[in-house]
């Protein structure tokens, strides 16, 4: 669709925290797309937020719900309190964008879809990641069977986060609110892209453990085996606890081929057809990563592949398409995390689904 003649989309942001001006940036980048108000219980939070990106600031949702030139609201609450605004932004008729986990049961996930199916809103869970080119190259890649049979995949995650990390965060670290540790709230997006490369997971075992941080209820270290419904295997290793922090990485490995992306960038890309095109596909798509990765520092991303995402969503709202992640689609990494953790704390291997 040309520019011209595209719909105007008002925007809201729910939860002024640190990753608001991820959204923010974001929505600022895409022409038919207006951040008109923000919204936090703090109010220098939401000061800040709104007068950073040009828009109004408030405290009462509400308030920001009542707006008729807000037609979406993006949600960055802390994960274990997403269901709620999700459902009185679905009764206010508002679709919805909600920053990863869609939240952090699979109760509340399921109520969050229904609030907005049963209101006629469309929902999306925020995986940027899905959304890099190189990304969708190798998702087309293994989907085209190139890789032969598949047989290994690896999400790897070995980040670092400081003990301040968590005493500062307020909520970090808690299982009421974060959900868990370095699996659901870091490690998520790689587990995302696993499963989307991979398809679904039926059986996980697991350990988990806190090794390098204090006051906290959640784990900082965790190892998962994994076997996909395919019949291949898998692992995911998920930390905070790995001083300095390094770049997240994706392995996809099959009898024909292997395929290593990290963070970004295209680090391995072997056939035994190799061709010239393969050559070019290595040249285009290696020294991509622009920022830090969130290794050690969870500010240090860029919010293009969130412009992405977002704009997809508006295109959605055009069109009627379907959306990449939908909230049934956000919901998958959710279940895989919360597997994990029932086999660490069963010491069993869990199937899925879970019951």
């Amino acid at each position: 669709m040309s520019e011209i003649g595209r719909t105007m989309h008002g925007f809201g942001i729910i939860g002024c925290g640190m990753i608001a001006n991820f959204h923010g940036k974001a929505i600022q980048a895409i022409p038919n797309a207006e951040l008109r108000a923000v919204q936090s219980r703090s109010e220098a939070n939401a000061r800040r937020v709104g007068e950073a990106y040009g828009a109004a600031w408030t405290t009462s949702l509400d308030e920001l719900l009542s707006r008729d030139d807000i037609g979406l609201v993006t949600i960055c609450t802390p994960s274990g309190a997403h269901l709620e605004p999700i459902e009185a932004a679905a009764r206010a008729g508002k679709h919805i964008i909600v920053e990863k986990p869609l939240e952090i049961t699979l109760d509340r996930c399921d109520a969050a879809i229904r609030a907005c199916e049963q209101a006629g809103v469309r929902l999306a869970g925020v995986f940027p990641s899905r959304f890099h080119d190189v990304s969708r190259l190798i998702k087309r890649t293994v989907e085209s069977g190139r890789l032969g049979r598949l047989t290994l995949a690896d999400a790897t995650v070995k980040w670092w986060r400081s003990q301040d990390y968590y005493d500062k965060g307020g909520w970090k670290g808690t299982r009421a609110l974060d959900g868990g540790g370095a699996l659901m709230n870091q490690s998520i997006h790689a587990i995302d892209l696993l499963q989307w490369m991979m398809g679904p997971v039926s059986k996980v075992a697991a350990f988990t453990d806190t090794l390098a941080h204090e006051r906290i209820e959640v784990e900082d270290t965790a190892v998962a085996c994994l076997r996909f419904a395919s019949g291949a295997l898998g692992v995911i290793e998920g930390t905070t606890s790995v001083f300095p922090g390094f770049f997240k990485k994706l392995e996809i490995s099959g009898t024909k081929g292997s395929i290593i992306l990290q963070e970004e960038d295209l680090a391995f890309w072997q056939f035994d057809d190799d061709s010239p095109e393969d050559e070019t596909i290595r040249r285009e798509y290696g020294g991509r990563t622009q920022t830090g990765g969130g290794a050690s520092d969870p500010a240090a991303i860029g919010f293009e592949a969130h412009r992405k995402q977002f704009a997809e969503f508006l295109d959605v709202l055009d069109s009627g398409a379907p959306l990449t992640v939908d909230g049934r689609e956000a919901r998958k990494a959710v279940e895989i995390i919360l597997g994990v953790y029932r086999a660490a704390e069963t010491s069993s291997v869990v199937s899925l689904p879970l019951s």
